[in-house]
């Protein structure tokens, strides 16, 4: 397409336009304090954070990441243990099971392109070893918590979640993060909440496991210099990026509404064609982090909306089993039907707040067009 500018899957020079004289300013204000961790900044954050998910703890850490291992630590995760999550969420969890020496059980994932509930039940009856399963809210979609907590309540397993994009979404009255023992999201600048640079947390209700995730995130200290807990590390989230988030906090459900919408608007362009949204009905359980399609002819669809000046990509091309990194473990393949299907079809579409009503169009009607 000649005389168009590129849409992008994500800008986040536009996402942050309308919110730069507060940010710089509140950047300055840190400079000034000559305090750059676990300041006001941290301490307000994490209380104003807490708060707005309906719990009564959140734990700042340096990355997702780090919060995903760590809530794994403190949930007694260790060698060997055998935990369920699913494949389709691009390796994050599984990077920390590994890390922790555990094994990772995959579970299949439901028309949401989240955790199966009723895959779930078989896997925790074939293997009594589970004792934690890892629930991923995926592209901004939440799980389907009701049946999913049911499961693991009913077998006194541990429940984490991964919110790292479903930052705001409810199911129910209930905010993403408040359902599990422990949740964990990222601050990554894409993220619905996202910072300036890295940044995570972890919540919980638990004052036990608060006080574990505290000594974790700062090399097992009860008191300085003095190693109480195994397993700690350096992993602190900075004063200035504190900041920036405690700003965002405060935009993030009217950025939720614009994602949603431009979602809405793709999915009514799609009418009878054979383009497909995995999201519950764009109700406040998603949050639309990323706008993911499926079409069995993907890859045409790309190609199609290339030649329209308009930018896709796939989160993520690669189920966690198939990863390089198995090759060398005795690892049989799960058979797991619908996480190869999403891996075959799955597109992910421009969404992001700041995108102009000329981009959401071009873009519904350039679906609307592919046939």
């Amino acid at each position: 397409m000649t005389g168009a500018s590129l849409i992008p899957v994500s800008d986040l020079s536009r996402q942050n336009a309308d919110l730069l004289l507060e940010l710089e300013s509140a950047v300055n204000s840190v400079l000034n304090s000559g305090w750059f961790i676990f300041g006001e900044n941290t301490l307000r954050f994490e209380a104003e954070f807490a708060d707005y998910c309906q719990v009564r703890h959140c734990v700042s850490v340096a990355n997702g990441t780090d919060a995903l291992e760590l809530s794994l630590r403190a949930a007694g995760c260790q060698a060997g243990s055998r935990v369920a999550t699913v494949a389709n969420a691009g390796f994050y969890t599984s990077t920390a099971l590994l890390a922790i020496g555990a094994r990772p059980v995959y579970v299949d994932i439901d028309e949401r392109l989240t955790l199966s509930a009723t895959d779930l039940q078989r896997v925790l009856d074939q293997d009594p070893e589970i004792q934690i399963v890892v629930v991923t809210h995926l592209y901004g979609q939440m799980a389907d918590m009701n049946n999913i907590c049911r499961l693991v309540q009913s077998r006194g397993i541990k429940l984490i979640e991964d919110c790292a994009q479903a930052h705001g979404a409810e199911l129910a009255g209930k905010k993403a993060g408040s359902f599990g023992q422990m949740s964990t999201f990222s601050f990554y600048p894409t993220k619905n909440l996202g910072a300036i640079g890295d940044g995570g947390a972890v919540l919980t209700n638990s004052d036990e496991l608060a006080d574990k995730l505290r000594l974790l995130r700062q090399y097992g200290w009860r008191e300085r210099y003095k190693v109480e807990c195994p397993g700690g590390r350096n992993s602190r989230l900075d004063e200035i990026q504190a900041a920036i988030l405690r700003i965002k906090l405060q935009h993030l459900d009217n950025a939720n509404r614009q994602r949603r919408e431009i979602a809405r608007a793709y999915h009514q362009a799609a009418g009878s064609t054979n383009l497909k949204y995995p999201s519950s009905g764009f109700g406040t359980d998603y949050v639309a982090h990323l706008c993911v399609a499926m079409h069995p002819k993907r890859d045409l669809l790309a190609d199609h909306l290339r030649k329209n000046g308009i930018a896709t990509a796939i989160h993520y091309p690669i189920p966690d089993y198939r990863q390089p990194i198995f090759q060398s473990f005795e690892h049989p393949l799960p058979e797991l039907v619908l996480t190869e299907k999403a891996q075959r079809e799955i597109l992910t579409l421009p969404c992001f707040p700041g995108m102009t009503m000329d981009e959401i169009h071009r873009v519904s009607e350039a679906i609307a067009a592919f046939h």
